[in-house]
This record gives structure tokens, sequence and C-alpha cells, in this order.
């Protein structure tokens, strides 16, 4: 569920993933060259309407010495407050320190929280979503969790569970072809969540297990 813009992977930085880009673009570029000719579908198309925006230099306000790190997901409540997911939060080396962190805005930009403060499940900041009944629902790539936050910003459900630190194996996932089989409980590099209108969550597992689990409104 990552997108990849032209010849850089913002979610993951893979070489493959820049390189394959790169390959897609030359060959767009190769194919205009040579005089291709464009479907009739796309030649009648109508041009596409530009969306009227206005630019806002700073739509939030940080607390002093509180500083963004790559913004990995927003997403917005039914009253209009922001939720940032930032992979900030880090004073530790460069390599395996922890870059997660979620803060809460009000629709002014005023800074109201910060949500999960040194929370066990941080590791590597991938996505955040709110759902119907306000509910924050945050993965966290580096730790293969996903944890649902109620409104008022307490831990109500946690799936996945990261490495544990003591264990000798604990390392850098990676990344085999073909995928490596699901594990019940688990999650490798877990990405991403959605909804449907019975309650049902879908989680995609999609770095390494290449899936999609579904989880009922009581996390079974």
């Amino acid at each position: 569920m990552s997108e990849h813009y032209g010849s850089f992977c913002p979610c993951c930085g893979n070489a493959e993933h820049r390189a394959m880009s790169r390959r897609t673009f030359m060959s767009l570029v190769a194919g205009t060259a040579a005089g291709l000719v464009m479907p009739p579908a796309f030649a009648d198309a109508q041009p596409v309407q530009s969306i009227p925006y206005d630019s806002i230099a700073d739509p939030v306000r940080l607390p002093e010495d509180t500083y963004f790190g790559e913004c990995s997901g927003v997403a917005l409540n039914s009253q209009g407050h922001i939720f940032v997911l930032s992979r900030g939060n880090t004073t530790g080396p460069a390599y395996g320190a922890a870059a997660a962190q979620l803060l809460e805005f009000a629709p002014d930009g005023r800074f109201i929280r910060e949500i999960g403060h040194n929370l066990y499940a941080w590791s590597f900041a991938h996505s955040v979503k709110v759902d119907r009944q306000d509910n924050i629902w945050v993965t966290d790539k580096g730790s293969d969790m996903v944890i649902k936050f109620t409104p008022e910003g307490r831990v109500a459900m946690v799936f996945g569970r990261k490495q544990e630190a003591a264990d000798e194996e604990t390392g850098p996932l990676k990344h085999p072809n073909p995928p490596l089989p699901a594990e019940p409980g688990r999650f490798r590099q877990v990405t991403d969540v959605a909804w449907d209108i019975a309650g049902n969550t879908y989680i995609s597992d999609g770095y390494i297990n290449s899936r999609v689990a579904k989880v009922d409104r009581d996390g079974n």
C-alpha cells in the first residue's frame, strides 16, 4: 500500500524500487521519443481540472524544542483535529533508534498533546488512521505492531508484537522471495489499516508477509 514517486520510494528507500522506477520512467521517455500513438481513450479525455487550495506556511504550531521528523501519516477525526505520525522523538544512535511520535493538533493548528509517549510499540512510524468512532489506529513498521487508541488517547487494542531485544536472533528483517508464510498473531513490517461497514479491520502486512489480515470488531 505504499506509493512510489519518480525514482524515490518514500516508505522504504529501497534501491531496487528506485531502480525499477528509473527503468519505467526511461521506458516512457523512450516510447514518447519513438512517436508512439496515444490510445483514443486518452486522446479524447477531458483536461484534468485544477483543484483550488490555499497555501499555509505554518499549518500547525509545535511546542518549543519539539520537531517533526519524516511525517509518514496525517489523519483527521470528526472534530477536525489533526493527527500527525512523525518519525521523530529520538536522541539515540542512528541505527536502531526509535522513530515514532503521534502528535495531536486542534483545527486551528494549536498543539494539544502527544499520544502514547514512550509507548512500547513505537519503533518506526508508518501510518495513522481514524475510524468512524474517532478511535486512532497506528501501524508501526519497525515494531510489527498495530495500536488502537481510544479518542481519549488510551490504548484499547494491540495487534502483533515486536522482536525482543534480548533474543539472539533479533535484527533487521530480510525480504525473502517468495514471501515467508504468515505466522498467527504476528506481523512482519505492517503497513496500514482499513475498515468495512461491519466494523471489521483489515491490516496490510505487506513488506515481507504480503497478505491482508482481517480482524473483527472484538479483535479476533
